[in-house]
Order: C-alpha cells, then sequence, then structure tokens
C-alpha cells in the first residue's frame, strides 16, 4: 500500500493508463461504452450527492472534518472521477484541454464586473 504522504503525485495521462490497465486486466473493456460510462458516472455522482442531501449548508461545509464521513466522500470522489476520466479515454478527450477551452468560453460568456 503506498503512503500517500511521500508519494509523488500521479499526472492525469498515469491515471487513465492505469485505470485502462485495471479494465484491461479483468476483460472488462468491452463494457466500457459510452453509455455504460455515463451511466456510472451518474450513479457515481448521485453516490455523493447522496452524502450531502440532508446536510445544512454549515454542516456541508465542515463534511470533511468527520473522518467517517471524509472518506466516503473522498472515495465517491474518486470513483466520479475515475468514470469520468475513462469516459475521455473511450471518446478521445483531452480532459484538460476540454477544461481549459470550457473555463475560456465562460469568461468570454460571463466577464467580470469592473470593481469601482
Amino acid at each position: 500500500m503506498k503512503d500517500p504522504e511521500s508519494a509523488p503525485k500521479p499526472d492525469l495521462a498515469a491515471l487513465q493508463r492505469r485505470l485502462a490497465e485495471f479494465a484491461a486486466a479483468r476483460d472488462w473493456q468491452r463494457y466500457h461504452t459510452p453509455k455504460n460510462l455515463v451511466s456510472a458516472l451518474s450513479v457515481e455522482a448521485s453516490e455523493l450527492v447522496e452524502i450531502f442531501q440532508w446536510l445544512t449548508p454549515d454542516e456541508s461545509a465542515r463534511v470533511m472534518s468527520d473522518p467517517e464521513t471524509a472518506h466516503r466522500v473522498t472515495d465517491e470522489v474518486a470513483d466520479v472521477l475515475a468514470y469520468l476520466l475513462q469516459l475521455c479515454e473511450v471518446l478521445g478527450i483531452d480532459p484538460l484541454s476540454a477544461l481549459d477551452a470550457k473555463i475560456d468560453r465562460n469568461e468570454r460568456r460571463f466577464p467580470a464586473r469592473e470593481k469601482p
């Protein structure tokens, strides 16, 4: 098991490779169609929502202060990211470039107000 404090942080491409290798070793690629991956992504995002569903805004802001809840949130975030990265791999989308382009479009669509 890796020590999270001392291990170097992997890059996105390395994580995508690990996910692809994990699926290939189990012969799961045939299930990793865009439709199935989007469905799984939606389920995992819903599991993340479930953690926050009945929390007040203040409780939700402190969710990471409880170790058990923090662990659940972290796991669900990882699941959402894993399925999103697998979807990007299958569709040939560079997620960082896609996000960069989307931020550019949003900056043009929603210009910042000038400060007085």
